[in-house]
């Protein structure tokens, strides 16, 4: 069987060279597999429409024989769940959504991605599984909060101890465990 296509979203500003989803990526492509990981416009300041249109331009180029695969940190995620929520769109099988803000997170440079649409049938539309990933102690997200957007969606959430927002200030370059998950759907996620 051959590695999946990844696709990787990245969210408000970006992920730097240091970041676990550039370090995905990069070892997804080394091990034979093919990584998409974009560059939105203007991350600094996202507009949700631009960011679906792009989107769209690579699920679109997706390819059909291989297992397609979206794994989304922070914003990102907000972004799969604005796509799942429109008609005729593309699907993939499997969605990995890692470390969302709260859903009324107050931040102006984002608010064209919220209300966010929580409904689980939309993502059962869109991918096969969807999973979530938090860490505890997540500046932009409590733990309450996330728990709740797991249950309203439906989804398995895992929770990793001390790691904040999964990204580079919580000590998130490489992150083997979200290699695994990608190549075998290995779960629970774990720390790095």
């Amino acid at each position: 069987m051959s590695l999946p296509h990844v696709l990787v979203l990245h969210g408000w500003t970006g992920s730097g060279p240091d970041h676990w989803q550039t370090w995905l990526a990069r070892t997804v492509s080394e091990h034979g597999g093919l990584a998409d990981m974009p560059h939105f416009s203007d991350p600094d300041a996202p507009d949700l429409t631009t960011w679906l249109r792009e989107l769209d331009t690579h699920l679109e180029a997706a390819p059909a024989d291989r297992e397609r695969v979206v794994v989304a940190h922070s914003l990102g995620c907000y972004l799969w769940l604005h796509h799942a929520a429109r008609e005729g769109i593309q699907n993939v099988d499997r969605v990995l959504l890692v470390a969302p803000p709260a859903p009324d997170h107050p931040e102006p440079a984002i608010k064209s991605f919220f209300p966010a649409p929580l409904d689980p049938a939309n993502l059962r539309r869109a991918a096969k599984s969807t999973r979530l990933v938090v860490g505890e102690g997540d500046p932009y997200c409590e733990m309450r909060v996330s728990k709740q957007l797991a249950e309203a969606l439906r989804i398995e959430v895992d929770v990793l101890p001390g790691a904040a927002h999964i990204n580079t200030d919580a000590g998130y370059g490489e992150w083997p465990a979200v290699l695994k998950w990608v190549r075998s759907k290995t779960v629970p996620l774990s720390p790095r």
